[in-house]
């Protein structure tokens, strides 16, 4: 069974190196190919790709279009993978990269499911996207996974033709969401379609680059493709009460200055939203599900929800400062599965 890595990277030539070792372990000795998408400002990521020794067949793609997606799906489409039976997406900022990791991705996908993604534990101060709106939201297409945004995942032939073809079809204004951030959450919500999906639990945090200093463009390029590929699906039946959703916090102490650096940045970001306090989180973002299923474009709605988003950013980091870890997780588990029953029920909407 041939099998095929993407790495997208731009400017990661301190990091490509043993990425490409570690996805070059984990795929193992048959028939593969490593291709490397990059857009970095200078070729040394591309060249120390280039020098990385691996028994995998290597594809430098170089100076392509800046773009999560854009570098993601340039790739895809790469006649050297059109035969892979299963493959394996990898960050490239990851400063220890695990080959079992990457292995055990692709041997969920080889066992049956169209996509399998890494589980990894994230600090209490970062995965402000996924904690709040990404995971929830995606819940309520029947599908909860723990880390949907998470950039290791390993994908079938099948559901990465239907997401090649899928993208082909996309409106243009969410088409450029899906070139940047979007890709993460239209890969994953494309292949619940195609077969099941593994999430692999992972005991440690991974080691990566920040993404607080890019939340604008994250937030507007992710959300829009969130809410679109989950307000106009028909959401399953309510269940019936079950175990109550978890969520791994991991604890970090953080810097008192740079905590007052990121409250000061979110709120340089937006100004304070208008109700917040008479309809709080997740009442903002449930609004925003039934705005697009009610015809508002994806958009739109993002752009409104922004202000309250920076706002429950803010709310979490400085409650979450003071907060035990299993509180944490259970100020999100409520707001989780407020969302989620809100969303799923005709009186979640405000009128």
């Amino acid at each position: 069974m041939k099998a095929a890595a993407i790495l997208p990277s731009r400017n990661e030539s301190a990091t490509i190196s043993a990425v490409t070792t570690a996805v070059d372990t984990a795929l193992g000795n048959g028939p593969t190919v490593i291709v490397n998408a990059d857009s970095s400002d200078t070729p040394t990521t591309t060249k120390n790709f280039a020098a990385t020794g691996t028994r995998a067949k290597k594809v430098p793609l170089a100076g392509l279009t800046r773009g999560k997606g854009t570098q993601i799906l340039a790739a895809a489409r790469r006649p050297e993978l059109a035969d892979a039976e299963v493959v394996l997406i990898a960050d490239t900022d990851t400063r220890n990269p695990d080959p079992t990791v990457y292995a055990a991705l692709l041997d969920h996908v080889r066992a049956g499911a169209a996509l399998a993604i890494a589980d990894y534990p994230r600090y209490w101060d970062e995965a402000n996207l996924t904690n709040h709106l990404a995971r929830p939201l995606i819940a309520t297409t029947g599908h909860d996974v723990p880390q949907p945004l998470a950039g290791d995942l390993a994908l079938s032939r099948q559901a990465l033709a239907a997401v090649l073809r899928a993208v082909e079809a996309l409106p243009r204004e969410l088409s450029e969401c899906v070139d940047g951030y979007g890709i993460d959450a239209f890969l994953l919500l494309t292949a619940t379609a195609i077969g099941p999906l593994a999430s692999i639990r992972i005991d440690r945090p991974k080691q990566h680059a920040g993404s607080f200093p890019h939340l604008p463009a994250i937030y507007h390029q992710a959300v829009p493709v969130l809410l679109h590929l989950t307000a106009t699906r028909t959401p399953p039946p309510v269940p019936p009460g079950g175990e109550a959703t978890m969520y791994r916090v991991s604890h970090r102490a953080v810097e008192p200055g740079r905590l007052q650096t990121m409250l000061t940045t979110l709120e340089s970001l937006g100004q304070h939203p208008d109700g917040y306090d008479e309809h709080p989180w997740p009442q903002p973002a449930v609004d925003a599900w039934h705005a697009v299923r009610s015809g508002v474009p994806a958009v739109e709605a993002a752009r409104r929800l922004w202000p309250h988003y920076l706002r429950r950013v803010a709310d979490w980091l400085t409650t979450g400062e003071h907060a035990t870890p299993r509180q944490r997780a259970g100020i999100l588990a409520t707001a989780h599965a407020r969302l989620h029953t809100a969303v799923l029920t005709a009186a979640g909407a405000r009128r």
